[in-house]
């Protein structure tokens, strides 16, 4: 891994800086595929296990993101600003608040993961499995995976996404290592099933800390340092909370809907589960494209309002959104062509095959909608207009997806398919809602610095 040199997001074309992101990301996709086909040829109770914390993983994540996304944004302005030292401290803030953050979450899931598994209608093997994973890797690898997300945001923001995207996938590469060792037993170690996954996931994450930490130490042009930070105004952790609070809550609100989701789901029974955990897993390479790009529309509209050229970040989003949707709605059609064999590689089980085949037709409709949010939202952030999509996010994600899928899915009875026709509503319509605000630029009012 090369140092790269120093570059504006601001100055490089979208593709400059979003591939390294859709690689990693992709990667990272596709890492997760191998472990649910890994734990499927384990147990299909323990895929239900695994997939239903998983939204319970995702939600820790999303608190993580409080930090990095405050911290992201106010960076990315400072440095369009060029004022750098200011950019210091607030890499030192977010250090400080990821730990504490962290610390907070591995007492609470250490504390009351059985509780909170008790509360659903789970086989006992499906509890046994979901309670080891989000005990070791929700509770022990905490820490980590706090650290690890914040430092990649701070190399991302100063542009160096090919160093976060070349460690992501060295940590991914470890994490199959090391789940292949729990599951089939390599190197004549025992097979520790569950428990091991989730102990290798914790090790690979605390690797790509360890990677991570040198390769920022390694630019010089990065300010990040451990010492001085008893001394860090508090101003500076109140901009970033002003910003991360209301832009991560839009995230956490979708998260814990689809918690609420998540348990209409376990009514239906294990094949329902699994289903959604395959459907899940396939369409994460379809939504990665627009993710990257969002990414990069963040940063992007960080450093041109930081460089006060709000105009040239309205034409281009407009831009950006149209490559992702086109991407989105071609990739998802690749994988409704090639459904069939994709789907058999998880399972052979019929009844579980068919609701998956269902529910990648309603892909479309999910994911057009999708490619709206996680491109335009985030570009909504980056400007610091971060109020009005947690507000129409909390309207939306509850009265359209978790009241829909209850009304469809469960009471007339559609099942999963009603479930996420009521999913692809809400990413419809909040989707075209964030479109009409970035056409109005009330969020060019918004800017930090």
């Amino acid at each position: 891994m090369n140092s790269q040199k120093s570059v504006n997001p601001g100055s490089v074309s979208l593709v400059t800086l979003v591939l390294p992101i859709f690689f990693e990301s992709l990667f990272r996709m596709l890492v997760s595929s191998i472990d649910t086909f890994m734990l499927s040829s384990y147990a299909q109770e323990a895929v239900a296990g695994v997939g239903m914390v998983s939204q319970y993983m995702f939600f820790i994540q999303l608190l993580f993101n409080i930090v990095c996304i405050g911290a992201g944004i106010v960076l990315a302005q400072y440095l369009g600003a060029e004022r750098h030292q200011e950019a210091g401290l607030i890499a030192q803030a977010g250090a400080v608040m990821s730990v504490v953050l962290a610390v907070l979450v591995t007492v609470l899931v250490l504390s009351g993961s059985s509780w909170l598994l008790s509360l659903y209608p789970l086989e006992p093997k499906v509890h046994q499995y979901a309670w080891q994973y989000f005990s070791i890797f929700g509770g022990l690898g905490s820490l980590f995976i706090a650290f690890n997300m914040f430092q990649a945001t701070l190399l991302r923001t100063y542009g160096y996404t090919r160093d976060t995207m070349y460690i992501s996938i060295i940590a991914n590469l470890l994490n199959v290592l090391g789940n292949s060792v729990a599951l089939y037993g390599w190197f004549g170690l025992p097979v520790t099933g569950v428990a091991g996954v989730a102990a290798s996931s914790v090790f690979s994450q605390a690797a790509a800390v360890i990677m991570t930490r040198y390769r920022i130490k390694a630019q010089r042009d990065i300010v990040f340092r451990a010492e001085g930070w008893r001394t860090i105004p508090a101003s500076i952790y109140r901009k970033i909370l002003e910003i991360g609070l209301p832009s991560a809550g839009e995230a956490l609100s979708y998260n814990v809907a689809q918690i609420v989701i998540m348990a209409m789901v376990t009514t239906l029974g294990t094949y329902a589960m699994s289903a959604q955990v395959y459907a899940q897993t396939l369409v994460r390479f379809v939504f990665v494209a627009s993710m990257a790009i969002g990414n990069g529309a963040q940063i992007k509209t960080g450093y041109y309002m930081g460089m006060k050229k709000p105009e040239e970040a309205y034409k281009r989003v407009y831009l950006y959104q149209f490559a992702g949707t086109l991407i989105s709605i071609s990739l998802v059609l690749l994988l409704n062509m090639f459904k069939q064999p994709l789907i058999g590689i998880f399972t052979k089980v019929k009844e579980i095959a068919d609701i998956t085949y269902n529910m990648l037709f309603v892909s479309f409709y999910v994911e057009t909608g999708r490619s709206f949010n996680l491109i335009t939202i985030p570009a909504l952030k980056g400007a610091g207009d971060v109020q009005f999509p947690v507000m129409v996010g909390i309207i939306s994600m509850w009265g359209l997806g978790a009241f829909g899928a209850w009304l469809l899915g469960l009471h007339f009875g559609l099942g999963m398919v009603g479930i996420w026709l009521a999913v692809g509503t809400d990413e419809t319509i909040r989707g075209i809602i964030m479109l009409f605000r970035w056409k109005s630029k009330r969020w060019m009012s918004k800017g930090i610095v």
